[in-house]
């Protein structure tokens, strides 16, 4: 059991040895891999004593002190915003004692508040299967292999360590589930066939083994499932590759397990057991899992974007109901008629002014020192933003386009330079006034939260860089970079029917000409009715998933795809434990609403309906 924990383990320790810098991830913004902020939970306890106590548990190595002082932190503050964090830390100290039964109740705790930690559910899932809950070792397991295909390294594990850390805990989580299957096996009544858990035990194992194959632990259980599938040759392999290593209990096992082999191997001519032994070792390398032959046939290439007037022409219905939809007004050109704002009596805005809700009611607190920062005017028929910059002068600017259209509106305009920059401060129709929205969402610190950043005009007010990847179609960067300031244009403004559907000119061309053709469901326009689940959501995940860290395409493509044949992006998310708190409630789910897919995918929905957005929104309602 240590082996199989040391490297969950040692990221433990790197995550109690992070720094202690002072931002943590904003909502509402582009993470890419390059703009992830470094934080640490620390960074945001109000409270002096708690903030000591938990700086204080962070430091402590001894795994029984570890324990102590955590237990110590739930007794003095049952309702902490970081009992995940407290109940881990004492689950792996737990580990660490071989107090497993503790370590079960901590882990469950902890993640009922946090369920997506692959560094809690790797070591938890082997203390299960050791613990004989093979049931709840497997489902451990497969959310932990999940989890490290959804999330991003975490920030506080260096890059150049993480490929290496994964290997191991994908490796775990495998070798947990083989331990599982075997031990379900070995269940089975005599008489009845053991044969598809002990190929399922095989299966796992040795995908453990091609992942480390360095642990004696994976050898040694391997050569007992070859064993019970009567395969001599392959056990006398992994036992011996289990021998000659620094588990000496595993050692003297996997040489007892040789010696049976070898008293059984017919003498022709008969060689030392020594001999025997290390000839296995010579020839014991990782077995791989049998690997279907990969395609070597290109994907097909996509089609070309017609645009959404293109669908206009067949699908009147859709379309009309489309354009009255959010996701179409979510980025347009200005026009008087769009702009919901106050821009005549309750139109001045105060920096200063505190805001606060009372239930559902947001109230604005006028401060001791406020200043006149921004009025909103209507001057001959046209929308302005006056602001008062640094330099004591008032500035005006036109509003060039509206961002949203129901419940809130943001402003921005066009420099003669062709960036679009959204001023600071939006109106809310739900409580018709004008607010800071970032300072309400953000942490401390926040720079596009400080209303002297408008008057640099830099890339925290820009709208190509941190809000057109969700507000607008076929983004891209026209030099072939990433998210960059300048370079930034897309197709259309909102979401249209191909960020969804797909590019299509070549639907429309052979609709035009009368041909039919057939196609898979996925390649576009897509026919939402016969893709799955995943794909489906991953579809609505372009915008609707908070979390994800995006990385451009080869050609700049931003917010859409153009390679192996698929229009949309897969991407991983960042761990929700690095977003500020704001965005959680204390029982640990999501309190904003932009987690709209993580909420999705976590729920029991999703995990054993395969629900989908569809079933409960339509994109295009009558």
């Amino acid at each position: 059991m240590v082996y199989r924990f040391l490297a969950v383990l040692l990221a433990c320790l790197a995550f109690l040895a992070l720094p202690n810098p002072t931002a943590c991830q904003e909502f509402d913004t582009v993470i890419t891999a390059h703009s992830r902020s470094a934080f640490t939970v620390a960074d945001q306890i109000l409270d002096p004593g708690e903030r000591k106590a938990f700086l204080a548990l962070h430091k402590q190595r001894d795994a029984r002190e570890r324990v102590r002082l955590a237990e110590a932190f739930l007794a003095a503050y049952p309702r902490s915003a970081f009992l995940a964090q407290i109940y881990e830390i004492a689950a792996k100290g737990s580990i660490d004692l071989e107090d497993y039964e503790r370590a079960l109740q901590y882990a469950t705790a902890s993640l009922a508040l946090l369920p997506e930690n692959p560094l809690l559910l790797v070591p938890i899932a082997n203390v299960k299967a050791r613990q004989g809950l093979t049931a709840m070792a497997k489902e451990s397991a497969r959310v932990a292999l999940e989890s490290l295909e959804r999330f991003e390294a975490p920030i506080s594990i260096p890059a150049r360590e993480w490929p290496d850390l994964e290997r191991h805990l994908k490796a775990s989580s495998n070798f947990a589930l083989g331990r599982a299957a075997l031990m379900e096996a070995l269940q089975i009544p005599p008489g009845q066939s053991r044969l598809s858990p002990l190929e399922q035990a095989q299966e796992f194992l040795v995908r453990a083994r091609a992942l480390d194959s360095a642990d004696p632990e994976i050898a040694y259980l391997l050569g007992l499932t070859n064993l019970a599938l009567g395969q001599a040759d392959a056990a006398a392999s992994n036992f011996a590759a289990a021998t000659g290593r620094e588990d000496g209990a595993i050692e003297s096992k996997a040489r007892a397990q040789l010696q049976k082999i070898y008293e059984m191997s017919p003498p022709n001519p008969r060689i030392s057991f020594e001999a025997f032994v290390e000839r296995l070792k010579a020839g014991s390398g990782p077995s791989f899992p049998p690997q279907r032959p990969e395609s070597t046939a290109p994907a097909k290439p996509l089609s070309e974007y017609a645009g959404s007037e293109a669908c206009r022409l067949c699908h009147v219905d859709i379309y009309r109901a489309w354009s009255q939809t959010g996701m179409a007004r979510m980025f347009r050109p200005y026009r008087p008629e769009n702009v919901i704002g106050d821009f005549e009596s309750q139109n001045e805005f105060y920096e200063g002014d505190a805001v606060t809700f009372q239930g559902d009611k947001l109230e604005v607190l006028p401060g001791k020192d406020r200043l006149l920062f921004a009025r909103m005017v209507l001057r001959r028929g046209r929308h302005y933003f006056e602001i008062r910059q640094s330099d004591g002068e008032w500035h005006s600017y036109s509003v060039d386009y509206t961002i949203g259209s129901k419940w809130q509106q943001a402003y921005a305009a066009r420099l003669p330079n062709g960036r679009i920059h959204v001023f600071p401060v939006q109106y809310t129709a739900l409580h018709k006034k004008w607010v800071n929205f970032w300072k309400i969402i953000d942490p401390p610190g926040s720079l596009r939260a400080d209303l002297r950043s408008w008057d640099s005009l830099d890339a925290s007010t820009s709208y190509q860089l941190n809000c057109a990847v969700c507000h607008t179609s076929q983004l891209r960067n026209t030099k072939g970079g990433g998210f960059e300031l300048d370079g930034l244009e897309f197709r259309e403004g909102g979401i249209d029917c191909e960020m969804c559907h797909g590019p299509s000119a070549r639907h429309v061309a052979t609709i035009m000409k009368g041909e039919l053709y057939v196609k898979p469901p996925l390649d576009p326009p897509v026919e939402f009715s016969k893709i799955s689940a995943k794909d489906f959501n991953s579809i609505c995940a372009q915008c609707h998933l908070q979390s994800a860290v995006r990385k451009p395409g080869a050609h700049g493509e931003l917010n859409y795809s153009r390679e192996n044949g698929i229009f949309f992006q897969r991407s991983k998310s960042r761990p929700y434990g690095e977003f500020s708190l704001k965005g959680f409630y204390k029982d640990g789910r999501f309190r904003q609403t932009t987690f709209i897919v993580e909420s999705l995918i976590r729920s029991a929905c999703f995990k054993k309906g395969q629900v989908t957005c569809g079933h409960c929104h339509d994109p295009h309602p009558a």
